[in-house]
């Protein structure tokens, strides 16, 4: 069993390593296909392009998400509240970990984590209390959302194409023609 402690070290003194830590294992993140790469690093950008800059930030396989001290991943993309920035502004002794809810954290499909996402963090997403889940399949070219009620579920729907608005980040909206084309 790893500690938060020794995680936390070895992530950064490792950062290539794209390590996570699931119940207490590391598990270095793998390397990913080219529509895999593709999607996600468009749909960062897309987001990015759309938010305010003085309010949000976007992280394309950077950053953490934990909700205790034997997991932390690295979503594909998320959407950070600048304001829950702060502690790591400024500081290099400092790995980048976000314990609060997000606004969107996304996972898009690979062969080589398709199963893990589905079992292990998209679960783990709900238990931190994420606004917005996405789970973007780029052979498939479906994107599954969960989007949390205020009672605390969360309703899935399917989408196949056509713009997609992001109900967590008002205004936002994805065109996943675009986006999977």
């Amino acid at each position: 069993m790893v500690s938060a402690r020794t995680y936390r070290q070895v992530a950064l003194e490792d950062p290539e390593g794209q390590w996570e830590l699931h119940r207490g294992r590391l598990r270095a993140k793998p390397s990913m296909t080219f529509r895999h790469n593709d999607a996600m690093a468009y749909l960062g950008v897309l987001l990015q392009q759309q938010l305010d800059r003085s309010v949000y930030r976007v992280r394309i396989n950077a950053g953490r998400v934990s909700r205790t001290d034997e997991t932390y991943y690295i979503p594909d993309v998320a959407v950070i509240p600048l304001a829950l920035a702060d502690p790591f502004r400024d500081r290099s002794d400092v790995l980048e970990v976000y314990a609060e809810p997000l606004p969107l954290v996304v996972e898009v499909w690979s062969p080589s984590t398709g199963d893990y996402d589905i079992d292990a963090k998209l679960p783990e997403y709900r238990r931190r209390g994420d606004q917005e889940i996405w789970r973007l399949h780029p052979f498939d070219r479906v994107l599954t959302v969960w989007r949390r009620r205020t009672d605390g579920g969360y309703d899935e729907a399917t989408v196949r194409g056509g713009i997609v608005p992001v109900g967590s980040l008002p205004g936002v909206k994805i065109d996943l023609d675009a986006l999977f084309a």
